[in-house]
């Protein structure tokens, strides 16, 4: 059976600089994530793209379990570069 989805939360992190501090840790923190764990996921998985902003879904469960797709950085970062 599927698990429930209690929210989806939507943020734009810079690659590898996922930390609890303000506006990931609220964010997460009124949902009941583990913070931490997310910070270390994130950050595994967009280390190769550093100095990029990657646009985040995070899916919550009612069980407090979540699961997340990172998506491309968005066309004025990447102008920016240009």
């Amino acid at each position: 059976m599927a698990k429930k989805v209690k929210a989806v939360i939507k943020l734009q992190i810079p690659a590898g600089k996922a930390n609890p501090a303000p506006p990931v840790g609220p964010a997460l923190g009124q949902h009941g994530i583990n913070i931490m764990a997310f910070c270390k996921e994130y950050n595994e998985r967009t280390s190769n793209q550093a100095g990029s902003i990657i646009p985040v879904e995070i899916t919550v469960f009612e069980d407090r379990s979540f699961t997340f797709i990172t998506k491309t950085p968005p066309a004025t970062d990447l102008l920016k570069k240009a």
